[in-house]
């Protein structure tokens, strides 16, 4: 065959400047969008070819995959030591990645112990951390991942973390073909926002037009261009796809000896418009790939269509024993690489050189010899060591082997759930599942193995459906029944956040576990749990005893442990006086091992629960303890939720420095399971109410649970109502603040736990005296005081009296509201709790201002705004240094001298209204929120822009930390 030369980048002239210019801007995040054979691989490699100093990874998503999470990206970062620093400088959590990345051993730091491989949460959770932290610490670096509508699930919420919060130094590129994603428009699963300051880019391929095609042809043929008219009818027969355009060219040149010369209209002879008529194969892709196998012996057609029914580069042993010809001097190979339909790849191994190709030949092989490669590419793989278990799952089930199917493919699933690939088991079980040929008596234990692996994994939807659809049959057992729905109700209550809908199975399965206390006995604690589900405290009491009553009939040390752990939690969670004495009694020191795991849980769950109360130094020691024993035992899940539960320890006690990005990251990671992000929800609800983002704020308010009450972590869901009362009340809303408060307050009577009211009731007693109803503000106070009486809760005391101080202030008593105040002051600042200690010195010298203490109420409100800027709490920090405006310049404590400003560096003030102008403040909505004149404002976004060095508002991002010189002081009387 004639051979052609490279074809060029025809058409992408534009594509492949954008793709450059990203590249070299970074951080970026680019995707290119395309159908099959479009261009992309070949716009990508073009690109990154342009590029000087930098370290190129490169990661490939495939259609057939064996059990290994985020391998595309694993096997791209195998290529980064070049580009990384000494492991002295590298992030300890970069040593998570040894297992995974074996070649970088002596660029590692060393391994974590124990390791998390029985916890997929936590695993995931430390690897996304170290991959984030080894790009961070690389030195220019390009990530590309090919073919992401490939990808595990794993990838894409990997990429979907590294996108999030991009590395400084990285450029990411992914390629895919936006029909084939798994969520039609969707490559990371969800949508993709772009965080400030980094650029992003969608780079959309489409076919050629009749000139692009005419370009491409002759570059192809490596002379002039062919006719217009010839490039009309070729842009005909293949819609101006570059691959396929490739494919019939190579065709309809398939000949042997040098090409033709031009004739003198500088055409070529065999190739006019007419040519493509009278061709006896059809130019579309699958007729012009059958066309180039005519001419192929028997061995090289053999080999060929080995490749195709692998699917896989695979080595030329593995070819041959395919292909069943077998020949010493493999001269079937060697024909069809000669012929161009097959090509060497990396590592000796010999492939298509698109996917495209090998569609088409498979498609092409008659369905008797189809079956029979697949069989022979059982036999060849079976033999290796180890067994590539998916690959044979795979030709099983082509082969229409339903045995081998079932074996293989549960192996398979089997061995991915070991090693933690939790979506890649659950697709093949779902797979076997929906095979109608599966016999019915294996469908009931595969069913409560979906169930088992899915109540483990972070992906929920099709596996919701599944079992559904196989519980609503009554071909499973009862014993099956029961333990797949309890299943389904974890795995709905956890994962999915629909804990009405987990709570309903749970207890439709209760009665097919007659046979099966430790089981119902597990269920019930679930039940018992009370700070989720809409039933009284009562009833989860209930729930409670009956499930100690099952452990008599069928004691289980572990189960004892686990429901143990759960009462203890209750108990804590409600503030029960003796709650601290139960937590003694769990078994620390207990000699097995799964039981000191649900120990570690327990004090997991005490943590949250000392968390509502106000207990923060015991939530520490709790959260050390369940550390420490998870650790010890090797289940990391408890790291987990205490890691993600302490981003609310930070924000309740004032520790905000990088808080912000650590619930971003948070909310990220956990998109399938919000349950375990509304902490974070929370957090960032409250620091954009405290910087005076409502937007933002009101966004996370909201997802932190507010409206379904019944479904969420009822502590913080009331918490983001008593958020979302405020930031109601700070725009002017006042019958939408009402209506948030009435929900939150009728779901927490309901439940009969008041202790978690600490921040709801004094947000809502403020609504109501607002709105003129100080009956009902009264009433609601006597209710919660009386809800509260002999419970252990610090925050729940401390709001009262934030409540009561209310009441006072609204009845004229305004030394009684002074001294509520000053207790709930006192009480916050040794919790501690700055941020909600401010607050309430704020009200504090309102009273003392009512009461004619301008003095004193301007220490306090001086003293709150040193906290508030501390914090970084921008809007409160205005507001206060507007109030001390107000009390006149020689009123409360004198302000901290002004630094000297440097060109280019910006103010602490103007580093506020940079961060303003960055989320699109407009002039006007900036001074509202910092309490300043438009005039000021005006001022201030000039100066931005100059010594930004930008020329637009739309060209300011939001500064980072470093960009700041140094704290917040207060403004002159003019600002």
């Amino acid at each position: 065959m004639t051979s052609l030369a490279s074809p060029a980048l025809v058409g992408r002239d534009a594509h492949l400047r954008l793709l450059v210019a990203a590249l070299t801007s970074p951080p970026a995040v680019t995707q290119v969008q395309g159908e099959a054979g479009i261009g992309k691989t070949s716009l990508v490699r073009a690109a990154v070819g342009l590029l000087t100093g930098r370290t190129v990874l490169l990661g490939h998503c495939h259609r057939i995959r064996e059990p290994f999470p985020y391998g595309p990206v694993f096997d791209a970062l195998r290529q980064i030591a070049p580009a990384l620093p000494d492991r002295e400088q590298l992030s300890p959590v970069t040593g998570t990645l040894r297992g995974y990345l074996p070649e970088l051993g002596d660029h590692l730091p060393p391994a974590p112990s124990p390791s998390p491989m029985d916890d997929p949460r936590a695993l995931r959770h430390h690897l996304f951390r170290a991959v984030h932290a080894l790009l961070g610490a690389a030195r220019g670096v390009v990530l590309v991942v090919e073919d992401l509508h490939w990808a595990d699930d794993g990838t894409r919420d990997l990429l979907r973390f590294l996108t999030d919060q991009p590395p400084e130094r990285l450029a990411l590129v992914v390629t895919f073909r936006r029909e084939e994603l798994p969520v039609p428009g969707l490559p990371f699963g969800h949508a993709y926002r772009r965080s400030p300051g980094v650029r992003s880019e969608v780079i959309s391929l489409t076919p050629l037009d009749v000139e692009g095609v005419r370009s491409l042809a002759g570059a192809l043929l490596g002379r002039s261009a062919p006719t217009q008219a010839f490039a009309a009818k070729l842009h005909e027969r293949t819609a101006g796809v570059p691959f396929v355009i490739e494919e019939v060219v190579r065709s309809l040149l398939d000949v042997d000896g040098p090409l033709p010369s031009l004739d003198a209209e500088g055409r070529l002879p065999s190739l006019d418009a007419e040519s493509l008529d009278r061709m006896a194969v059809p130019v579309l892709l699958r007729e012009a790939m059958a066309e180039r196998l005519t001419g192929l012996s028997t061995a090289a057609l053999r080999a060929v269509h080995a490749a195709a029914v692998l699917g896989l580069p695979a080595e030329e042993p593995l070819i041959n024993a395919v292909s069943g010809h077998n020949p010493a001097d493999g001269s079937g190979l060697c024909e069809a690489l000669q012929a161009g339909v097959l090509l060497e790849q990396q590592d000796g191994q010999y492939g298509f050189r698109h996917a495209l190709a090998q569609q088409a030949v498979y498609d092409a092989i008659p369905g008797p010899d189809r079956r029979s490669t697949h069989r022979r590419a059982m036999a060849a793989l079976a033999a290796q060591d180890p067994p590539p278990l998916v690959q044979l799952a795979h030709h099983a089930r082509r082969a229409g082997d339903v045995a081998a199917w079932q074996r293989h493919g549960g192996a398979a699933a089997e061995h991915a759930a070991a090693i933690g690939d939790i979506p890649l088991a659950v697709e093949l079980l779902e797979g076997l599942l929906a095979d109608p040929k599966l016999p019915r008596k294996a469908r009931g234990p595969l069913a409560l193995r979906l169930s088992r692996v899915a109540a483990i994994g972070l992906s929920h939807r099709r596996v919701v459906r599944i079992l559904r659809h196989l519980l609503s049959d009554d071909f499973l057992s009862r014993q099956t029944r029961g333990e797949a729905r309890l299943n389904l109700g974890v795995l709905l209550s956890n994962q999915a956040g629909a804990i009405t809908a987990g709570r309903q199975e749970i207890l439709a399965a209760l009665p097919d576990l007659a046979d099966s206390p430790s089981l119902a006995a597990r269920g019930l604690a679930l039940l018992a749990m009370p700070a989720w589900g809409g039933e009284p405290l009562a009833m989860h009491e209930e729930w409670m005893a009956q499930a100690e009553k099952l452990l008599v009939e069928d004691h289980d040390p572990e189960l004892t442990a686990a429901v143990l752990a759960n009462k203890v939690s209750m108990t804590m969670l409600v503030g029960s006086p003796d709650a601290f004495e139960l937590a003694e009694t769990l078994p620390v020191h207990d000699p097995s091992t799964a039981v000191r795991r649900q120990v570690a849980r327990g004090y997991s769950n005490l943590y949250d629960a000392t968390l509502a109360l106000g207990h923060y130094a015991a939530a520490e020691r709790f959260a050390d303890q369940s550390r420490r024993i998870a650790e010890e035992t090797g289940a990391l899940y408890p790291v987990f939720l205490v890691e993600m539960s302490s981003i609310r320890l930070d924000l309740l006690t004032g520790r905000w420095d990088g808080l912000r990005e650590r619930a971003l990251a948070a909310v990220e990671m956990a998109y399938e399971a919000p349950l375990l992000a509304v902490e974070a929800r929370l957090t960032l609800g409250v620091l954009a109410l405290a910087r005076g983002e409502w937007d933002s704020a009101g966004e996370h308010l909201e997802a932190a649970g507010v409206r379904d009450l019944d479904s969420g972590f009822l502590p913080v869901a009331v918490a983001g109502s008593s958020g979302l009362v405020e930031l109601h009340l700070t725009r002017g809303a006042l019958e939408p603040a009402l209506g948030a408060a009435y929900l939150a307050v009728t779901r927490l009577r309901r439940k009969g736990v008041w202790v978690w009211g600490d921040q709801l009731v004094p947000a809502a007693v403020t609504a109501l005296l607002k709105a003129r109803r100080p009956e009902e503000a009264v009433d609601l106070v006597a209710e919660f005081a009386a809800g509260i009486a002999g419970r252990d809760a610090p925050s729940a005391h401390a709001g009262l009296h934030l409540a009561r101080g209310a009441l006072a202030w609204d009845q004229g008593a305004f030394d009684e509201a002074a001294r509520c105040y000053a207790e709930a002051r006192e009480a916050y600042l040794a919790m501690p709790r700055p941020y909600a200690a401010s607050r309430a010195g704020e009200s504090e010298a309102g009273a003392w201002l009512a009461l004619g203490d301008r003095e004193r109420a301007a220490d306090l409100i001086a003293d709150a705004g040193e906290r508030y800027a501390a914090l970084g709490a921008t809007h409160d920090a205005a507001r206060s240094r507007r109030l001390l405006r107000v009390l006149g310049p020689d009123r409360g404590r004198p302000a901290a001298p002004r630094r000297g400003r440097k060109a280019g560096v910006l103010t602490p003030r103007e580093s506020e209204v940079a961060r303003l102008v960055a989320l699109g403040r407009t002039n006007r909505e900036i001074a509202e929120v910092l309490f300043l004149s438009q005039r000021t404002v005006d001022t201030h976004v000039a100066r931005v822009l100059q010594k930004l060095g930008v020329r637009t508002r739309a060209d300011v991002r939001e500064p980072r930390p470093d960009d700041r010189p140094g704290p917040v002081t207060p403004d002159s009387p003019g600002g």
